[in-house]
């Protein structure tokens, strides 16, 4: 049946569960089994597995030994950009520093390190002054606690261990326990959201995104004056986010016509 949104606008419930599921996957990187799907979608496991096989049928999706992939190029989906800068970073950010009215950074995670690649142009809405080097206090500012949920729990123990998690400021959750506890508890899909951790009078929040084979993370910060809209900013950074992504990589590339039916 079709579900009918607020806006009297006719969806169609199966497409909306397909690209959630394609979704899924991408932010597993590409590959996961059919119960993480189910259990990331909110789907029933016959539901996500009735979708997958569509999605493998269309040449979406491929079926492999560990679950469900992204399909290669010979199908119809573009493979994933191999890098974070693959894509227009710098523009992207720009672009949302204008349309959020806050600032905007991109972060990867990489050989062991939180990397700044790029932080929006925007004279309305200067960035955080990096007052404490922050490659080294990823615990303290949502961008770094989006990508240290991402690692694999050796690669976060060795991070935390190389990078002890000290306070900065007076809010600031320190110590490795409440950090691991921290992370380990935040809900999948949902925003990062810090309260004046890394800065006082700035409030923060990231998405955490994966490109290629990097974990990766897009973030806004604001003044803390500025407090009651960074939810709803939060969210509206992860929808642009995942809007742009999607369309990178799952781009339709034309393939032969199927033979007309005899």
């Amino acid at each position: 049946m079709p579900e009918r949104s607020l806006t009297g606008q006719t969806l169609i419930q199966s497409v909306q569960r397909a690209v959630h599921l394609l979704r899924a996957l991408n932010h597993r990187g590409g590959s996961a089994s059919a119960k993480q799907l189910a259990r990331d979608t909110d789907l029933p496991l016959p539901t996500a597995y009735h979708l997958l096989r569509t999605l493998c049928h269309e040449g979406l999706v491929s079926k492999d030994r560990h679950g469900y992939a992204l399909a290669d190029p010979a199908g119809l989906a573009v493979p994933q950009a191999s890098a974070p800068e693959g894509l227009p970073t710098q523009e992207w950010t720009d672009a949302l520093s204008l349309e959020l009215d806050a600032a905007v950074y991109f972060v990867i995670y990489r050989e062991g390190e939180i990397r700044v690649t790029a932080v929006s142009r925007n004279p309305d809405c200067p960035p955080v002054t990096e007052w404490a080097e922050f490659g080294l206090t990823g615990h303290a500012h949502a961008a770094g606690q989006a990508l240290l949920a991402q690692l694999g729990d050796e690669e976060r123990a060795a991070h935390l261990d190389r990078n002890p998690a000290t306070p900065l400021t007076r809010h600031t959750v320190a110590g490795r326990t409440a950090v691991e506890r921290r992370l380990t508890s935040q809900r999948r899909g949902l925003p990062h959201l810090e309260y004046e951790e890394y800065a006082l009078g700035t409030v923060c929040a990231a998405v955490p995104i994966t490109v290629g084979s990097s974990a990766a993370a897009l973030a806004i910060s604001l003044p803390a004056t500025r407090t009651a809209d960074l939810k709803q900013l939060a969210h509206r950074l992860q929808n642009r986010a995942e809007n742009v992504l999607l369309d990178r990589t799952f781009s339709i590339v034309p393939r032969a016509p199927r033979p007309p039916e005899p």
